[in-house]
């Protein structure tokens, strides 16, 4: 057999062998019989080429994907049916003015008002054939208990709630009421924005909707209704009292939620379901589809500890639908920045024509009450969707039974071909396979280990653990260049092992000179390598066919097209020929599909955890300051090692690992320079950093002590306070010794301050817990009065160690049942808010455990845990020594807002166990 000679990258001396190697020479080519092996060119310019192609691709598919919006149009170039984000943002300026509104403020007054009135100028210039149906409606008292998310095992509370309804429909065709579309999104925001993202962004673009489809109802099928709520920001109350109070609710055939983890950007689809029947619609009629199961998996999961009504409308009333949400610039959601100035260009015309697409279509079928069938229907039938845009133009979507059947087949016929080639290799191709399986073992352990070492590195040298939260593409030198080194170095050690054995297999032929085995081996080896990269996609396969998981289509798309390129280009059926040099074509051939379907979802996956990483701890000071970078630089790591794989093969062989290795070691030491230089700062005005700010007058202690009055300052972003308190000098001091338990988080570290703090809070408005009546007989029960003052926004955690369940009044009216309530931690939170009118006593039931006794030891008294603990927000009061502090904290610094954090002004007290 004759090989086609090649000259290797490294060119021999001719001229001082010829003399001395004649001999020598002539004996091997009697051994080699003519053969000349063919080896690998790739100089250091080539591969620096082909990363600087790679990575010019991938930003090009995320850019085109994701930042690439749609002209705002004008309202004259949209037309009376048409969308128009300039008439949209005018919605969200006038809204944005009014500053914070939350729930019980008068800004959420305001608010209401101006959407009311907007509604009622869409009601006058609708359609003659439209009927449309505005409805302010009121909600006195109800409660709540969620079996998933971040609200799982709490009782939620709300009370004199406002929503606005509006409902149109053809108005010669009545029996359209009875089959509905809801389209929903809340007016409120937390205390410490103008919620220009969240949601003010979502409220503007359904009033420019119901505009537009107020010209197109009357040829309708199905009603649609706008519900405008408020309460979302404190535990999802207005989607639950609409849905279980409205008597338009029970027409509801399909739910769209709009939110926001962000500002801006493209609104994609991160929820779809049960029923596939809105995300095809959606898929089939969008103009600019966006949207990706991935999102919706790791949401599921519960890995982002969040919330939205979408959650109600599928719990609750069992409905289907979309949930779409604006996720750019994460770092700002309920923050200050969360405004007007930061909304991308092109971001509410995306979301707008979208939607009224969509609306369009889905309120003309005849098949939207097949879409009201419930979670376990679908689920236990398969028949969920698996979704995914390309470059947001097409959306790719197929029920779950055929991605089944689709993975299936394809499993099964790498199996097959696996097996084949095992069969034809005998020992030596399962020793050569179970090798380059260790390669990719050897690869993960480095590739996780040097960019985990980089995550502990950065609290040791940066003013912040996150130094990369301002310019997050700083993840490149800092994770992902020493996520690449460790994939290569892990690989490379695997290459040796396999090259090792392959030498000993080829020593044993002798029809073959050494020099030609050495040349021999390193081409097998290689080809080894690229081929255990397509094993371990498909391992990741069979094991997301198994548990049914959508996003698993990765796996096929980074499995068959490699495949296919190798068995195209390099594969053969002989076993007796010789290996060649891996292709470049064969390369570009494989990874071209991959990167087009999934480049722009792991930079946007990447940039949503970057900003998540700013509010990343549920108790601050509670975990180590490194946990957010450890698991940014986790999830590079794996990245690298799922998709450079095959690449990585490759440069084993070339003359460029030095110059490869010295680029990349380059790249983080002048990564970690930056960040120990302190040229970037981790923060700024416009990407602040998340801080709380209190006023607490604490009653904990014990009864009749003085009230303990003090400014905690505290951050649910990782970092401490050292420098700036001494900047700020008003008799803070910080530390893990100032813990304080706020009921439903605990400040591990925190800075606190007692000067000055008795100003501007009055006693009178301590919550009270009087236990009024104490039963000990078969089974104790306890009766407690609970009197929040001016409070309407509390929080009371129940010792369930002591206590078995409970029932809560409201007046005469029974709000929560002793119906056996589960716990975390060893407590149960009830979570109340609501309007200005909203009632502030109630009376507690308590069933206590039937091993639970009242102990008087003083000594274990002091151990115990109380019996219940409370804490009263006063929403918008500012006491004079927090107004100091404001004033001083630093511009990168903002006050963040969530449904558990305290306000600016906070009570604290308990009702011990021996009362």
């Amino acid at each position: 057999m004759r090989r086609r000679p090649e000259s290797s990258s490294t060119a021999p001396d001719t001229s001082a062998k010829k003399s001395s190697g004649t001999s020598k020479t002539d004996e091997e080519a009697k051994l080699n019989h003519g053969i000349q092996i063919r080896t690998a060119r790739r100089s250091g310019f080539t591969w620096l080429t082909l990363f600087a192609v790679i990575v010019y691709s991938s930003w090009a598919v995320y850019q085109y994907q994701y930042e690439n919006l749609p002209v705002p149009l004008t309202a004259e170039q949209a037309g009376k049916r048409g969308f128009s984000e300039v008439a949209a943002m005018k919605h969200v300026k006038a809204l944005t003015e009014l500053g914070p509104h939350t729930i019980g403020s008068d800004a959420i007054e305001l608010a209401l008002q101006y959407v009311l009135a907007e509604l009622e100028n869409i009601k006058k210039t609708a359609h003659w054939e439209v009927d449309v149906e505005v409805d302010l409606f009121h909600v006195n008292v109800g409660a709540t208990r969620l079996d998933s998310g971040m609200f799982v095992d709490r009782t939620i509370i709300y009370s004199d709630l406002d929503h606005i309804v509006l409902r149109m429909l053809p108005k010669y065709a009545p029996e359209a009421r009875e089959n509905a579309i809801l389209v929903s999104s809340h007016i409120d925001t937390v205390f410490s924005t103008e919620g220009a993202g969240d949601c003010s962004s979502c409220v503007s673009v359904m009033l420019e909707l119901a505009r537009g489809i107020s010209q197109w109802a009357h040829g309708f099928k199905n009603a649609v209704i706008f519900l405008f709520n408020t309460g979302e920001e404190e535990g999802l109350s207005g989607a639950h009292s609409f849905i279980t109070q409205h008597p338009w609710s029970t027409t509801i055939r399909m739910a769209i939620d709009l939110e926001a983890m962000g500002i801006g950007g493209k609104s994609a689809i991160f929820q779809a379901g049960p029923h596939p029947l809105a995300v095809e619609t959606f898929a089939s009629v969008a103009k600019y589809p966006s949207g990706n199961i991935i999102f919706q998996d790791i949401f599921s999961s519960g890995v982002i500890k969040s919330a939205t009504d979408f959650q109600v409308y599928r719990e609750v009333a069992g409905l289907s639908g979309l949930d779409f949400v604006y996720a750019d610039h994460g770092a700002v959601y309920h923050t200050k920045n969360d405004k007007l100035k930061l909304l991308k260009s092109g971001s509410l015309q995306h979301l707008g024509e979208n939607m009224l697409a969509f609306l369009l279509q889905i309120s003309t079928s005849s098949h939207l009450s097949k879409a009201n069938a419930t979670v376990d229907d679908i689920q236990s039938s398969h028949d969920s969707a698996v979704y995914y845009d390309i470059l947001g133009q097409y959306m790719v979507i197929y029920r779950q039974r055929f991605a089944n059947m689709l993975h299936s087949s394809v499993i099964l016929q790498s199996l097959l071909i696996w097996t084949t080639s095992l069969l034809m290799g005998g020992s030596t191709a399962a020793v050569s396979l179970a090798f380059s399986c260790l390669s990719n073992i050897l690869m993960w352990i480095f590739s996780i280990s040097f960019s985990v070492l980089a995550a502990f590195i950065l609290p040791l040298i940066s003013s912040s653990p996150l130094p990369y939260i301002s310019i997050p593409s700083l993840v490149l030198g800092l994770f992902a260049a020493p996520a690449f080194l460790g994939a290569l170095t892990g690989q490379h050690l695997g290459y040796l092992v396999l090259k090792r054995y392959l030498s000993n297999v080829y020593a044993k032929r002798k029809q073959l000179s050494p020099a030609i085995q050495a040349d021999l081996i390193k081409l097998e080896t290689e080809r080894w390598l690229f081929k255990a990269g397509s094993l371990q996609w498909l391992v990741l396969l069979v094991i997301g066919t198994y548990y049914k998981i959508g996003s698993s289509y990765l796996a096929l798309v980074w499995l068959v097209p490699p495949a296919f390129a190798y068995g195209l280009l390099e594969a053969t059926l002989t076993p007796g020929r010789l290996p060649k040099p891996l292709k470049l074509a064969t390369l570009w051939m494989g990874l071209a599909i991959p990167i087009l379907v999934s480049a722009g979802q792991v930079i946007k996956l990447t940039t949503v955890i970057i900003g998540l990483s700013v509010r990343f701890i549920r108790h601050p000071g509670g975990t180590p300051e490194w946990l957010p970078s450890l698991g940014l630089s986790l999830f590079i790591a794996v990245v690298i090692c799922l998709t450079l794989v095959y690449l990585l093969s490759y440069i084993h062989l070339s003359g460029a690992k030095t110059s490869i290795v010295l680029s990349t070691c380059i790249l983080f030491a002048l990564s970690l320079a930056v960040v120990f230089s302190g040229i970037i700062p981790p923060f700024t005005e416009e990407t602040a950093r998340a801080v709380n700010l209190v006023h607490v007058v604490d009653t904990t202690g014990g009864f009749g002590e003085k009230p303990n009055s003090y400014i905690s300052l505290f951050s649910f972003t990782p970092g401490k306070f050292t420098k700036e308190v001494e900047e700020i000098k008003e008799g803070f001091a910080c530390g893990r010794h100032n813990a304080i338990d706020y009921v439903t988080f605990s400040v591990k570290y925190g800075c606190l301050t007692y000067d000055g703090t008795e100003e501007g809070w009055d006693e009178s408005n301590i919550p009270t817990l009087d236990v009024v009546k104490d039963i000990n007989g078969d089974k104790r029960i306890t009766q407690v009065k609970i009197d929040t003052k001016r409070s309407i926004r509390w929080f009371l955690a129940i010792n369930t160690e002591e206590i078995e369940d409970f029932t809560f009044n409201v007046g005469l009216e029974e709000l929560v049942a002793a119906d056996g309530k589960r716990s975390i931690d060893g407590w149960h939170t009830i979570q109340a808010s609501g309007g200005k009118n909203a009632p502030t006593k109630f009376e507690l039931t308590l069933f206590w455990l039937q091993n639970s006794t009242r102990r008087s030891d003083k000594m274990v008294q002091s151990e115990q845990r109380p019996l219940l603990r409370i804490r009263t927000d006063l929403p918008g009061v500012v006491t004079p020594k927090v107004e100091t502090v404001l004033e001083k904290l630093p511009p990168w610094y903002s006050l963040f807002g969530k449904s558990t954090s305290p306000h600016t002004l906070s009570f604290l007290s308990s009702l011990p166990i021996d009362f």
